[in-house]
């Protein structure tokens, strides 16, 4: 008979890191707001911000 495998990565194989950032508190307000209104969680919403954002810096 065969087994049934399941396999679970460790934790951090996803291509994620875990972080730790300061935030202004009016900022996270906004974040959570919209985090509310999309059904996203405020991280999932934080990494599509940032995704979206992070190559449209110019440094002078």
């Amino acid at each position: 008979m065969a087994k049934n495998v399941i396999r679970i990565n460790k934790k951090g194989d996803d291509g994620y890191k875990i972080i730790s950032i300061r935030i202004k508190e009016n900022v996270l307000d906004k974040i959570d707001d919209l985090s509310a209104k999309c059904n996203r969680s405020r991280n999932e919403l934080i990494n599509i911000l940032l995704e979206n954002s992070v190559d449209d810096v110019e440094i002078y």
